[in-house]
């Protein structure tokens, strides 16, 4: 069944709101609501892509990143600056 990229936009729309709203209210660093907020900005960016994809064959110029992959990219340049000073 597929969403309405309409749809999926407002909900997309809503969610950075909220993630607005939230950060703007931040009680201090690690905030539990500003990171649910930020989660729920990508769940919904994801929606909206694949909505969008799927109705006009159509992406956007945005990506989500995964913390995995900015953790893998740390592990990288750290590798890369330990080769370059062993050499």
């Amino acid at each position: 069944m597929s969403i309405d990229p309409r749809v999926a936009l407002q909900s997309l729309t809503a969610a950075l709101e909220e993630h607005l709203a939230a950060a703007s209210a931040r009680r201090g660093e690690g905030d539990p609501t500003v990171e649910a907020a930020f989660f729920a900005v990508a769940d919904a960016f994801e929606v909206y892509e694949d909505a969008l994809y799927e109705a006009f064959s159509e992406v956007t110029p945005l990506q989500v990143f995964d913390d995995d992959e900015e953790e893998e990219e740390e592990d990288e340049d750290d590798i890369e600056a330990l080769e370059s000073v062993e050499d």
